[in-house]
C-alpha cells in the first residue's frame, strides 16, 4: 500500500501531528510525505519526498496576520504547477493535514484524500464558534484543502468524525510540576514587545521563546530563549503556565499537563478566535486585544486562573486503524 501525506509546513501543530502518525503509518504501509510552505523552522522527521512552495501566512510584530504580505507571497501560476506536478495516482489514496498542493491533486485526479487535521474539525457544525461568524473566512477553512473524508482533532469529541489531541510521546513522557515561572510562546509577536509588557509583572518570572532570536538573554525577570525543543520542554514541564496563541497542539499539552493557560489569539485569524471560544467554554482564559486593561488581566490569571484538564487523548493505533479503513473506501465523498 501507498500512502502520500502532505503537511502544512505554516505553523508548529501540523508538523508536531505528523512526526507523531508518520511513523506509525510507515509500519504498516509504504509513506511518501510532501510539505509546502516558506516560512516553517521544523522538520518532519524521516525522508521528505516532495517540498513545495504552497501557501504560508505572514505575520506583523504585533501578533496580527499581514494580510497584505500574505497575499502578495501567493504565486498562483506556480501554485497550479506545484499540483500538476504530484503523481497522486501512483498512490491508493492521500491524507493531507491542511496541505492544499496534495489536496486539489487529489480532487483533480479523483483519488480519496483525508483530510487529517485540526481545521477539519470545523467542516462540522457542532464545533465551537464566535456568536458572529465569518462566512468569508469559514469558506476559506472548508475550501482551502478539500477532502473526501475528514477526520478532525479537537479538544472535545463534538462530532462522529472529531478525534482528541494527538499529544506527542515527548509530552506524555514529562513530569510535570509547578514553579515560579511563566513559560510563553507567542511567535506571532516580537519578543522585544513582550518583554515590555512582563517586566511590568515582576513578582512572576517569565520565559519567552522566539523565533527571532539567536542566543539566550535576560532582561531583569524575563529570559528570552531562541527555539529549541529541549530548552522549551524543560521550561514547559516546570512551568507555572502557559502564555501561547490559541492554535490547537500548545493549549492542549497545556491542559494534558495540568498548567494554568492562558491564549491571546492570532488577529484576523478565525481558527484561533473559534479555538479561543472553545477554551473559554472549558475554563482557560484569553485576550482578544491588547487593551489599557491587558495587564491587569493577566495578573488576574496568575491570581485565578483555574487548571482544566483534557477529557481524553487520541489513541493513535485507533486512528491508525481508521485512517486506513476510509483510504480502502472505493467511492469517493467530494
Amino acid at each position: 500500500m501507498r500512502i502520500l501525506y502532505g503537511v502544512q509546513g505554516t505553523g508548529h501543530g501540523h508538523i508536531s501531528r505528523a512526526k507523531v502518525i508518520i511513523p506509525l503509518l510507515r509500519e504498516v504501509a509504504d509513506v511518501d510525505v510532501l510539505i509546502s510552505g516558506y516560512n516553517f523552522n521544523l522538520e518532519v522527521d524521516g525522508k521528505v519526498t516532495f517540498k513545495r512552495r504552497g501557501i504560508s501566512l505572514a505575520y506583523d510584530s504585533k501578533g496580527a496576520i499581514d494580510l497584505l504580505q500574505t497575499a502578495l507571497a501567493i504565486k498562483p501560476v506556480r501554485f497550479i504547477q506545484d499540483i500538476q506536478s504530484i503523481p497522486v495516482k501512483e498512490y491508493d489514496f492521500i491524507i493531507s493535514d491542511y496541505e492544499p498542493i496534495t489536496a486539489w491533486a487529489a480532487q483533480s485526479a479523483k483519488v480519496q484524500c483525508i483530510g487529517l487535521s485540526h481545521q477539519a474539525a470545523f467542516l462540522s457544525p457542532k464545533s465551537p464558534r464566535p456568536k458572529k461568524r465569518a462566512l468569508i473566512a469559514e469558506s476559506v477553512i472548508k475550501h482551502f484543502a478539500p477532502c473526501g473524508e475528514p477526520i478532525g482533532t479537537h479538544y472535545k469529541r463534538y462530532d462522529h468524525f472529531i478525534e482528541p489531541p494527538i499529544l506527542r510521546p515527548c509530552i506524555k513522557e514529562l513530569n510535570p510540576r509547578s514553579s515560579e515561572h511563566v513559560t510563553v510562546y507567542l511567535p506571532a509577536f516580537a519578543h522585544e514587545t513582550l518583554i515590555t509588557f512582563f517586566n511590568q509583572i515582576p513578582e512572576v518570572k517569565w520565559e519567552i521563546f522566539s523565533p527571532n532570536c539567536d542566543s539566550r538573554y535576560e532582561k531583569l525577570n524575563v529570559i528570552v530563549n531562541p527555539l529549541g525543543n529541549e530548552s522549551f520542554l524543560k521550561s514547559f514541564e516546570n512551568a507555572l503556565g502557559l502564555v501561547c496563541s490559541a492554535g490547537f497542539e500548545a493549549p492542549s499539552e497545556a491542559m494534558f499537563l495540568g498548567k494554568k493557560l492562558l491564549v491571546i489569539p492570532i488577529k484576523n485569524q478565525y481558527e484561533q478566535i473559534c479555538n479561543a471560544v472553545a477554551l473559554e467554554k472549558l475554563g482557560a482564559k484569553a485576550i482578544y486585544n491588547i487593551k489599557p486593561d491587558f495587564l491587569n488581566q493577566i495578573k488576574s490569571w496568575i491570581r485565578n486562573g483555574e487548571i482544566i484538564h483534557l477529557e481524553e487523548v487520541c489513541d493513535e493505533n485507533k486512528l491508525i486503524s481508521k485512517i486506513l479503513e476510509l483510504g480502502a473506501k472505493k467511492e469517493l465523498a467530494m
